[in-house]
């Protein structure tokens, strides 16, 4: 089991969190859960409805997509992110490649704290948008102005 302190720690590593400080991520570890899974455990499915993210606290997690594997991530890595923003059904099947462990952070609860916490609201709205423009740079104006018509 983790302290908030070590979940806090962890936390700071999470890209979607970068511009969260440290108390206001003591909120946010207070709703992360431990969680642990067996090796070829099914963590969620493509079509599944996005409940948690997760944040790979030991072992390995294939995602796959139809039926491809398009990436093992390991410890420290994240996957689920978009499912605390977005109802839409998830794209990819996490299965343990391992033994592993997790912080799972639940959407309700991380809802609820952003309605009760507006400096984490605004952080998290301010990483979403330098990646937003990230990518707007990277299709560039070129390919927009075609995508118009």
């Amino acid at each position: 089991m983790l302290t908030i302190i070590e979940k806090v720690i962890f936390l700071q590593d999470v890209d979607i969190f970068e511009y969260i400080s440290t108390e206001d991520l003591s909120h946010i570890a207070e709703i992360a859960e431990v969680v642990e899974y067996e090796m070829d455990s099914k963590i969620f499915g493509e079509g599944d409805i996005p409940d948690a993210m997760y944040m790979i606290i030991e072992g390995q997690v294939r995602l796959i997509r139809e039926g491809s594997i398009i990436l093992t991530s390991s410890q420290k890595d994240v996957f689920g992110t978009w499912a605390l923003f977005d109802d839409e059904p998830r794209v990819i099947t996490a299965i343990t490649a391992s033994d592993c462990q997790f912080l799972k952070i639940h959407k309700d609860d991380f809802i609820e704290l952003l309605g009760d916490n507006i400096m984490i609201t605004k952080a998290i709205l301010k990483k979403l948008v330098i990646r937003l423009r990230n990518l707007v740079g990277k299709v560039g104006p070129s390919t927009i102005e075609r995508n118009k018509g």
